[in-house]
């Protein structure tokens, strides 16, 4: 049976025609990579043809919109890290209970304070067996060169509340019997702190 579809030799191409139309198509490639890619993706304009066309500035879009991306990505990887940090911290932290008395004479003043590490919350309260007293819940740190850190003042006779900690540092309350009478102070602290002491 004959077949009329088979070519004739003249109809195949011959091998430098392949050649010349790869090398064609090569060099359309490197031309459209040039004038178009490289522009369009990537903001670069060897020629300054994606300029005039618009091209150049739609990459450099596209690339200031990877960049912020990226730097988003990082922000938000190192915010992670951070308050698995700081999880890691208050959960370690100890937690206990203390109770401790101080007795003022008139316009005595002492304080008591607790080690804390930043973000640790203590539970607190307080009260005087007598008439009301100076009050001032702060704060300092040597570490970091904090000498003093304010929560809260006031006048009382009694106090209660959270303390959570800015820092990492001594946290606690300062007290002055502003009355006539001797004064007894009793202060309860439970929560996550360490090292609790009267500072005389």
């Amino acid at each position: 049976m004959y077949n009329s579809n088979i070519p004739t030799e003249r109809e195949i191409p011959s091998t430098a025609k392949l050649i010349k139309s790869t090398i064609i198509a090569a060099v359309i490639a490197v031309v459209l990579l040039v004038t178009v890619v490289m522009p369009a993706e990537y903001g670069i304009d060897p020629t300054g043809i994606g300029k005039a066309i618009g091209l150049k500035r739609m990459g450099e879009i596209k690339v200031s919109l990877a960049k912020e991306a990226a730097a988003d990505q990082k922000m938000d990887e190192s915010a992670t890290v951070n308050e698995v940090v700081d999880a890691t911290v208050l959960d370690t932290a100890p937690s206990q209970n203390e109770t401790m008395q101080v007795t003022l004479a008139p316009d005595e003043g002492t304080e008591i304070k607790v080690q804390m590490a930043k973000g640790a919350t203590v539970n607190y309260q307080w009260s005087t067996d007598g008439g009301k007293a100076n009050f001032d819940a702060h704060a300092d740190s040597r570490k970091l060169n904090i000498d003093y850190h304010s929560y809260e003042k006031g006048s009382e006779s009694e106090k209660q509340g959270t303390l959570i900690a800015a820092f990492d540092g001594s946290h606690g309350w300062f007290w002055r019997n502003r009355t006539a009478q001797t004064m007894t102070i009793t202060l309860e602290v439970s929560g996550a702190f360490t090292d609790m002491k009267h500072m005389k």
